[in-house]
């Protein structure tokens, strides 16, 4: 596979890539699709030209006998409850999945061949070690979850030789490249966000010498296009499934953590989401890329800036752990932020941090607990604020660009006490995200995509 590497921007378009001339030229009242693969349930979300929701729906997965079965069943049950005549009018359709969720298929059929690898599933001690051995320093593709990690793996078992020595054609695909397969045919496309943790390089767009040397490359995706570049237009059987047109577009996807920060509507760098939930996740509009894995901090390619982001361990599962909803909704409105506790809170349900800190040991710091519950919970939403703040700083101490707006995601949005804290700690405006949901960034994807009327044959990095 040496030679592949002087061969990785070779523009040859896919066998069926001509197919993109059938494309949807002029639709009345166009549609665009978005489809989100979260990790228990699907979404899908419609928006208009004026990228205005228009339909939504929801399934969980249920409880197929596989989980390749769960999501192609979750698709067509999607499909099925949107409007019919929305589904007619769709220009384009785009979907994001779990980061690292990995499966071994057939490349000319998309048959599964072996169970998927979800994406916070830790590979075997050997497979780490081969990662590492190969891949530059503090490489995100090192992580044990890794999508790398999970295909040296199969290496390492024979899997894929198993299924060659069967008269198989086997590749490694990502999740939403398996379900946008489902709808266009195409088995060996991907995308620059989802490629990441296999090890592909999205600043040079190729596939880097240490990979593409290895015995297993010719496995790895063929194409790697831009989120929301049109790949292939359905094929004929899944429009008649779906009831989309036939000429509708189906477009590179991205993860589901990108789709969510794309539909918080960031544009400029400098501009970021932090992410409330049960954990603290923030991703910043970088110009320049920051990767370092000892912080977890990595950087994907959005557009022409870098999205860097990180995960810290505190968040709102420590709030789970002392206060239900309606002592929350109680306790807030006794809070001043203008008055601070001087508590110097660690926030945290079990021992171990990511980022900002990394410190596998590092234990949970929540004393002295005041008498006053409504003391101990600002205490604690300043902590998080604080380890927020630094989170920020130490992004731009690593190169990135300094933080200028945050917008937030997640339930932690909805206290006004806690997002006055914040903003005090970080300096910047803080506002909630208007929207939210992954199926409506990977729609406004779709949307992109439709808008490229003369899209570019899809080009081979293998």
């Amino acid at each position: 596979m040496a030679a592949a590497v002087g061969a990785c921007r070779a523009t040859q378009p896919l066998p069926s890539a001509r197919g993109l001339s059938k494309r949807v030229s002029v639709i009345a009242r166009a549609r665009y699709i978005g489809i989100d693969y979260g990790t228990s349930g699907a979404r899908a979300a419609v928006i208009d030209d004026n990228a205005n929701i228009t339909a939504e729906a929801s399934t969980s997965y249920g409880s197929a006998s596989s989980l390749d079965e769960a999501w192609r069943s979750a698709l067509w049950r999607l499909m099925d409850a949107l409007p019919a005549e929305q589904r007619a009018q769709a220009a384009s359709i785009a979907i994001d999945g779990t980061s690292a969720t990995t499966l071994l298929v057939d490349g000319d059929t998309g048959e599964v061949l072996a169970p998927p690898r979800m994406y916070n599933a830790a590979q075997p001690a050997e497979a780490v070690a081969r990662a590492r051995a190969l891949a530059p320093p503090d490489h995100t593709a090192t992580a044990s979850t890794s999508t790398l990690c999970k295909v040296l793996a199969w290496d390492g078992e024979g899997a894929w030789q198993v299924a060659a020595a069967a008269g198989r054609s086997p590749a490694f695909v990502h999740q939403a490249d398996w379900v946008a397969g489902l709808l266009h045919g195409q088995w060996r496309v991907t995308d620059y966000n989802n490629a990441l943790k296999l090890g592909f390089d999205p600043a040079e767009e190729r596939y880097p010498e240490w990979l593409a040397e290895q015995p297993f490359a010719s496995l790895l995706p063929l194409a790697v296009v831009a989120p929301g570049a049109p790949v292939a237009p359905v094929t004929p059987e899944a429009a008649a499934r779906a009831g989309l047109p036939e000429g509708c577009l189906v477009c590179g996807g991205t993860t589901d953590s990108i789709a969510a920060f794309v539909a918080a509507g960031v544009t400029e760098p400098g501009e970021a989401v932090t992410s409330l939930g049960s954990t603290l996740a923030i991703k910043l509009l970088s110009t320049t890329r920051v990767d370092d894995a000892r912080y977890g901090l990595y950087s994907h390619r959005l557009g022409g800036a870098w999205l860097v982001g990180g995960a810290s361990n505190t968040g709102g599962a420590v709030l789970r752990r002392f206060f239900s909803d309606a002592q929350l909704a109680e306790l807030t409105p006794r809070m001043d932020a203008s008055r601070p506790t001087g508590l110097d809170y660690y926030p945290l349900t079990a021992p171990g941090e990511r980022f900002p800190v990394n410190d596998p040991g590092l234990q949970p710091r929540l004393e002295p607990r005041p008498a006053d519950d409504a003391v101990f919970l600002q205490g604690i939403l300043e902590s998080v604020a604080r380890i927020e703040a630094q989170a920020y700083r130490l992004l731009a101490e690593q190169g990135a660009t300094p933080v200028t707006r945050v917008l937030t995601a997640g339930g932690g949005a909805k206290n006004p006490v806690w997002t006055e804290l914040r903003q005090r700690e970080l300096g910047v405006p803080v506002s909630a995200s208007l929207q939210a949901e992954a199926a409506y960034g990977s729609a406004l994807l779709a949307k992109r995509g439709a808008a490229l009327a003369a899209p570019s044959p899809t080009a081979l990095v293998m």
